[in-house]
């Protein structure tokens, strides 16, 4: 397995706004994984793990909200390793665009 893509994507919001926005927006996360499909998904605390299916492979993920941010790791496999600076990307400007 290739090192985690890790992002952390500043809010000023609090954390159970944030946790909020993320509940309501974690459908789209999906979007953020090449031919992602199905996510599941589950909290503890404020750790959000999901599980994003895409290209036959499972990508496991966990978005931990915090006071000031949210930390976003995804652990991909190596086949979609290749994809891991665009990932990076969607997920900062996707995650930004969700905690505004």
């Amino acid at each position: 397995m290739a090192d985690p893509v890790i992002v952390d994507i500043p809010h000023k919001l609090g954390r159970e706004a944030a946790r909020a926005r993320i509940a309501g927006g974690v459908g789209k996360i999906a979007e953020i994984v090449p031919g992602g499909g199905h996510v599941e998904q589950r909290w503890e605390g404020d750790t959000l793990h999901f599980t994003v299916s895409a290209m036959g492979q499972q990508v496991a993920s966990r978005l931990e909200v915090r006071d000031d941010k949210v930390r976003a790791e995804v652990d991909l496999p190596p086949m979609l390793a290749l994809f891991a600076s665009k990932i990076r990307e969607k997920l900062a400007e996707k995650g930004t665009k969700l905690l505004r």
